[in-house]
């Protein structure tokens, strides 16, 4: 039997990218999956119809996470529709990429929103349809500019050390629960998100291949790699970690630079 056989996961902001590959793999594993998106319906469309292509559920929900009211209505419509809610895959974020003198408080409060609050709350609504269920899981994808500098990735950067702190409480006060809460960050992966850093959109080809040859792992982390770390960290066998932050990146930040 699968080893998600039956289960119901949520992947926010799932149409592409990383979520997609997560939503893809969960569906591999015997999941039926609820795919999440904000403003691109075709691509999460086209998701759920290759997840449906594998024997699963798939529904498409549309909900900004970083409106309450948006969130609120996500959930319910999982509750309406399976009754439950095995695993939360936090993925959904946006921001403002610019420097520290040029941001404005309402990219401060969309990016915080998007990225951390609704982490906060998600898991909230996510608790409660998780209540009785056999072992669940919450996991919230961070990045890297939590604890680096990255340019112009000031506001995103503190919206992702602040999920790492929510997922470190979460993860306390929800095990009694027997729902484990831990974060994936991963290094650079290539997906469309890439196009929002300017160094990438200049000098892309370069910037990725010096990257991936100064990698102890010899190449870049992909998206089918977060999605393994995801679902490794929803199995039984994770059941003891607790509150962390996984960084998956082949080594890349261990390494010490001039």
């Amino acid at each position: 039997m699968p080893p998600f056989a039956d289960k119901i996961v949520l992947v926010t902001g799932s149409g592409r990218g990383i979520g997609k590959a997560i939503a893809h793999h969960f569906a591999r594993q015997g999941a039926d999956v609820v795919v999440n998106f904000f403003r691109n319906r075709q691509p999460a469309e086209e998701t759920a119809a290759e997840i449906r292509a594998l024997g699963r559920q798939a529904l498409v929900v549309r909900a900004n996470v970083g409106d309450l009211d948006d969130l609120a209505q996500l959930f319910n419509t999982i509750g309406e529709t399976f009754g439950g809610l095995d695993y939360y895959i936090h993925n959904a974020a946006s921001g403002y990429n610019r420097p520290v003198l040029a941001q404005k408080p309402r990219g401060w409060e969309w990016t915080m929103n998007i990225n951390a609050r609704s982490l906060l709350f998600g898991a909230q609504h996510a608790a409660r349809l998780m209540t009785g269920r056999d072992g669940s899981a919450i996991v919230a994808i961070s990045s890297l500019g939590s604890v680096r500098v990255l340019p112009d990735y000031a506001v995103v950067g503190a919206s992702k050390a602040a999920l790492e702190t929510l997922v470190r409480y979460l993860g306390v006060e929800l095990a009694p629960h027997n729902i484990t809460v831990n974060a994936v960050s991963p290094g650079l992966v290539l997906t469309d998100a890439l196009q929002n850093f300017a160094i990438f959109r200049e000098e892309e080809q370069a910037t990725i291949t010096q990257v991936a040859q100064t990698t102890p792992a010899g190449r870049l982390c992909t998206p089918d790699d977060v999605a393994g770390l995801v679902a490794f960290l929803c199995s039984p066998a994770a059941r003891m970690i607790c509150g962390q932050t996984i960084v998956i990146d082949g080594g890349y930040a261990l390494l010490a630079r001039g």
